[in-house]
């Protein structure tokens, strides 16, 4: 673990989900940490610091951009 740095803290696997699909389709080396934890009690989510997504430092400028294309809004419109 000493080659992984934390990037991100989410507070419910929900919140990932699609993040995780794109790391995989990318072959990017991640791991999420406290992740069996809050799913089995969401409430300590809080309490012990979130869900932290650690990725491999060779992979950190990959999944960044990845992240920050998220939030770009879409042009598909909700009809």
């Amino acid at each position: 673990m000493n080659n992984f740095e934390t990037i991100a803290i989410f507070q419910y696997p929900a919140e990932y989900a699609v993040l995780q699909l794109l790391f995989d389709q990318e072959g990017i080396r991640y791991v999420f940490l406290n992740e069996t934890m809050i799913s089995v009690f969401p409430f300590y989510s809080n309490a012990i610091g979130g869900i932290r997504l650690q990725v491999h430092i060779a992979d950190i400028d990959a999944a960044k951009e990845i992240i920050k294309s998220l939030d770009h809004p879409s042009n598909l419109k909700i009809v």
